[in-house]
């Protein structure tokens, strides 16, 4: 497949995700309050219904989500049993992970406190865990982040959630390059294997920390 082929096919799949969160959305709310929350129940659990569809077992399965907390989001996490948060070490993108926390703990609420009017109990509630933040395009400078991030990232930490000890540094050739051909950063044939070593230390801490 082209290059091109693969822009355009990127673009389909994209305008198809804003698709199904404008579909997903259509089918919320109801004629009374009882009616709404099953509906909400019925459109958060489309992703699990499928993955439960899935023939085949896998011992992990990553779902990659946009960055915003739309239905698509939603679903992904309803499905989840730990939640990764990637972030850039900068005031944006910090000050948005608190945002997502609290959005994240009035999701599970709300799914949870609408289980109860399912009847059948059919739905089981939800405990999704963050897994951590994993902070990617670091800029190291004598073998550590550089020190104008470095507030953020200690700013992270009081939050009083995981972060992850691995950081994934700044590489825009080696990661721009990984979706257009369609091959993984640590299978590809590039000589930052100090990069490569900074992936696999991730991979073994998240497994540590989930399985």
């Amino acid at each position: 497949m082209s290059k091109n082929s693969i822009n355009y096919l990127m673009k389909i799949i994209n305008a198809s995700v804003v698709n199904v969160d404008l579909e997903l959305a259509t089918s919320l709310g109801g004629a009374n309050i009882e009616q709404s929350k099953q509906n909400f129940l019925k459109v958060h659990k489309k992703l699990i219904n499928g993955i439960e569809q899935l023939d085949e077992k896998y011992d992990i399965v990553l779902i990659d989500c946009p960055p915003n907390f739309n239905i698509v989001t939603k679903n992904a996490i309803v499905a989840s049993d730990y939640v990764l948060i990637p972030a850039k070490p900068d005031y944006l993108s910090t000050l948005g992970i608190d945002y997502l926390i609290r959005s994240l703990d009035k999701l599970i609420k709300d799914y949870n406190d609408y289980c109860k009017v399912d009847d059948d109990n059919e739905v089981d509630e939800i405990n999704p865990e963050i897994a951590g933040v994993l902070f990617t395009m670091v800029q190291f400078y004598g073998g550590k982040p550089i020190s104008a991030i470095r507030p953020y990232i200690s700013q992270t930490k009081k939050l009083d959630i995981p972060v992850f000890k691995s950081y994934f540094r700044e590489n825009k050739t080696i990661f721009a390059d990984a979706p257009q051909y369609g091959v993984p950063v640590v299978l590809s044939n590039n000589h930052r294997q100090d990069i490569v070593a900074e992936i696999n230390e991730f991979i073994d801490e998240f497994e540590n920390k989930v399985l």
